[in-house]
């Protein structure tokens, strides 16, 4: 299997990629409804790490937005590209999952992503930072809150609260089965919160989770196995982004 080296220019250290992430901000697109939920494609992208072995692997798993059902997948492994930054976390896979998009003949339509967009400390995290790369409708959805403050919504499911940073809304806590724990949805590039609400419902049938993230998730973990040649579970393949120890990152 092919493996994606770190591109040629890619930030190296903080400040820089502290700058990288100011300018792409800048091209946020925050005023348009996106897509509708259930029609067209969606697409979930994951990754899986091995810190060890300086690798990720990147899942893009297209669904048909209406039916759900698999259209095209695609997987691509790389070098993590940047050291473990809060905050700064799409730097470590990026090149991976543009790579794994790129493999796909299928129109992605909206990108899902396992993680956040505007709930960011500096409002830009790794599903705003995919879709201004790729000039797409994006969204996260995360299974932590991390640092933001919410009241729990309602227990039926579709009930939401606010998700909230510095007392600014900044994503929305849904509730997608009911008496289950809510996941974490934020804007990332060309949709409207309202919007990336309806798409995660639409996307959530049986499971906490979006079937994108599940599928995606399932995928890049394979993938990564496969790459490392062992039939284990290789280490820091957990679904979540992990840091050096292996916990789950955050942005």
């Amino acid at each position: 299997m092919t493996i994606i080296e770190i591109p040629a220019g890619w930030p190296a250290d903080e400040t820089t990629a502290l700058a990288v992430q100011r300018e792409l901000r800048a091209r946020l697109v925050r005023d348009e409804e996106g897509p509708p939920a259930g029609e067209g494609h969606v697409t979930g992208l994951d990754v899986a790490y091995d810190d060890e072995r300086d690798l990720v692997a990147a899942a893009a798993v297209v669904l048909d937005a209406r039916t759900l059902e698999v259209v095209e997948e695609a997987t691509a492994v790389g070098r993590i590209s940047f050291p473990y930054v809060p905050g700064l976390l799409a730097f470590r896979e990026i090149p991976t999952v543009l790579a794994a998009l790129d493999s796909l003949t299928a129109d992605p339509g909206l990108l899902v992503c396992d993680g956040y967009g505007l709930a960011h400390p500096r409002r830009f995290g790794l599903a705003s930072h995919l879709g201004v790369l790729t000039g797409r409708p994006s969204v996260g959805v995360a299974k932590n809150p991390f640092a933001f403050a919410y009241e729990e919504p309602g227990p039926a499911r579709g009930d939401t609260s606010p998700l909230l940073a510095d007392g600014e809304e900044v994503g929305r806590a849904v509730r997608t089965r009911a008496g289950v724990k809510p996941v974490f949805v934020s804007v990332g590039h060309r949709v409207s919160l309202a919007g990336a609400c309806a798409h995660t419902l639409r996307l959530t049938p049986r499971y906490r989770l979006p079937e994108t993230t599940r599928r995606a998730d399932s995928l890049c973990r394979r993938a990564l196995k496969d790459a490392l040649g062992e039939h284990a579970s290789p280490p820091g393949a957990l679904g979540d982004h992990p840091g050096p120890s292996g916990a789950p990152g955050a942005f």
